[in-house]
């Protein structure tokens, strides 16, 4: 995990070592599934003004080669709110993987136009 880099951000929140931990767990999941991913940025936010129900917001950004995957989560649990993330963000990167590879196997007919 040394090798791909990931910052972590907090708002209105401490990062703590524990929280930083379990966010590099989470994410190594991800760094498995792709190699191709440059950097991914982790925003914890909470919401103190806001009633329980979405109190803990987490955004996550993962900065690959062509267009970035953008997705954000908010639930009452910052670690739940983190795992939801994870899940989200897995799941965009293999529907990503899923629509390149169905893109390679699709031929296109060629015409040829006798001039």
């Amino acid at each position: 995990m040394n090798q791909h880099e990931v910052i972590i951000t907090g708002l209105h929140l401490e990062l703590t070592d524990a929280i930083k931990s379990a966010v590099h767990e989470k994410l190594e999941k991800l760094f498995r599934h792709d190699e191709e991913i440059i950097r991914i940025r982790i925003e914890l936010e909470h919401l103190k003004n806001r009633s329980q129900e979405a109190a803990f917001v987490c955004k996550g950004h993962i900065e690959i080669h062509g267009p970035d995957l953008v997705v954000s989560t908010a639930t009452d649990d910052l670690y739940k709110s983190m795992d939801e993330l994870v899940e989200k963000l897995d799941r965009k990167l293999r529907r990503r993987h899923r629509i390149d590879r169905v893109k390679r196997k699709d031929t296109h007919p060629v015409e040829l136009n006798a001039v």
